[in-house]
């Protein structure tokens, strides 16, 4: 998160394959920044294909207006597969954070050495929780814990916002994953 006197501007892309809830949490990171009473853009992306095709998401928070939505050097990059952290690792800007799905990259980044680099069994950690599908809210609470853009709870309020009404009943799984993930940040990566 890029600070200076009292002003926020967070870019981060959020990348994978179709399937993986790429967009989802995306739409949750920006819908949450609204309600926290930020500036906010979501830009998605994706394949044709409902899924593994590549999908990814750009979202910018800040506390000025923002004047484009396209994110070029995002100060982090979440990359849930190996061909999203290909695509994706070279842009991230120096000083800032790629956080990597370890259950499904088993490469080393190609990154600048000012880049933090945090590797997090994401999917072994959703799979863990009961459901391999909330891998995305698994990575989505690393996020939050890591760059500290706002409280993984104040991110599980917004979960009714973004998710259908007949998903609603897994919204509690949702909610442990997020905390599941910013846990782990908290316990493991300091």
């Amino acid at each position: 998160m890029t600070k200076t006197v009292n002003h926020l501007y967070e870019e981060v892309t959020i990348a994978g394959f179709g399937g993986q809830g790429i967009i989802l949490v995306g739409k949750l990171l920006a819908q949450a920044a609204m309600k926290a009473g930020r500036e906010v853009t979501f830009m998605p992306s994706y394949g044709a294909e409902v899924r593994g095709g590549a999908s990814n998401c750009m979202v910018i928070i800040s506390d000025q207006p923002i004047p484009s939505p396209v994110v070029s050097n995002p100060q982090c990059v979440i990359a849930m597969s190996k061909a999203a952290l290909a695509k994706f690792e070279k842009t991230i800007k120096k000083g800032g954070t790629l956080i990597i799905n370890s259950s499904q990259i088993d490469v080393q980044p190609k990154v600048d050495s000012s880049v933090e680099v945090v590797k997090i069994p994401i999917d072994e950690i959703a799979v863990g929780l009961g459901n391999a599908k909330i891998a995305n809210m698994v990575a989505l609470g690393a996020y939050l814990q890591k760059r500290g853009t706002f409280s993984p709870d104040e991110a599980a309020e917004s979960l009714p916002d973004v998710l259908a009404e007949r998903y609603h009943v897994i919204i509690p799984l949702n909610k442990k994953a997020i905390q599941k993930g910013a846990q782990f940040v908290k316990e493991s990566v300091g």
